[in-house]
């Protein structure tokens, strides 16, 4: 990828994803919130991706929650809330959605095209052994149907799209802090193995879920 636009480039993932990216000579558009998108804001995203010129030849989505109006993700049904819902949902599943929904006029048509978001595995509904983490999980499972959706109909005007859900693992970064006991890998780490995998992809894997070290990972 050479021209990448950068969607939660503030963020711990987001940061390295366009250090490493500008280290293999990308041309990076970095976006954020002080770029006035703001995913609590949907109409925000086409207002600045407007702006935009077309020709990327990525678009990667770093942005993300594990929990917005509580301290931590639910442990239980009691625990449940529709503000915490509503919440993960706008920018777990309605943020990377919207940018999505704006990829077909952004991304290259001619050529090589990437789309991806960070995901997570608790989001797989076929892994999930453990409960709890109610909305995160949610969250995450909709944005992996919107992914694998989009891939479809994106497959069909950019015949050479890839368009694939992300799991980073467990990265060291302040998404992360308030959980000491995971084993957990450094944002430098975490977005050269996104990279190797995005690299790594053709056609043919669009469309999928992938774990950090490539292997595919149960919808």
């Amino acid at each position: 990828m050479k021209n990448v636009l950068l969607i939660g480039a503030s963020g711990g993932i987001g940061a390295a994803l366009r250090s490493k990216l500008e280290d293999a000579g990308a041309q990076v558009t970095a976006l954020s919130r002080s770029s006035g998108l703001d995913f609590h804001a949907p109409e925000t995203i086409e207002t600045v991706l407007s702006e935009l010129s077309t020709g990327f030849d990525g678009i990667l989505v770093a942005s993300g929650a594990l929990s917005v109006t509580t301290a931590r993700p639910e442990k239980s049904l009691s625990e449940l809330t529709s503000e915490e819902l509503t919440a993960q949902f706008a920018v777990n599943t309605i943020g990377p959605a919207m940018v999505l929904r704006l990829a077909p006029r952004l991304l290259r048509r001619d050529a090589h095209c990437v789309f991806a978001a960070i995901s997570a595995k608790v989001g797989s509904i076929g892994d999930n052994r453990l409960g709890g983490w109610y909305s995160y999980r949610a969250s995450k499972a909709a944005l992996n149907q919107i992914i694998r959706t989009g891939a479809i109909e994106l497959a069909r005007s950019h015949r050479q799209s890839i368009c694939v859900a992300l799991h980073p693992g467990t990265v060291d970064t302040a998404f992360t802090q308030n959980y000491p006991a995971h084993k957990k890998t450094a944002p430098e780490t975490s977005a050269a193995n996104l990279l190797k995998v995005l690299n790594g992809l053709s056609p043919a894997d669009t469309g999928q879920f992938y774990n950090w070290d490539g292997t595919q990972l149960p919808w």
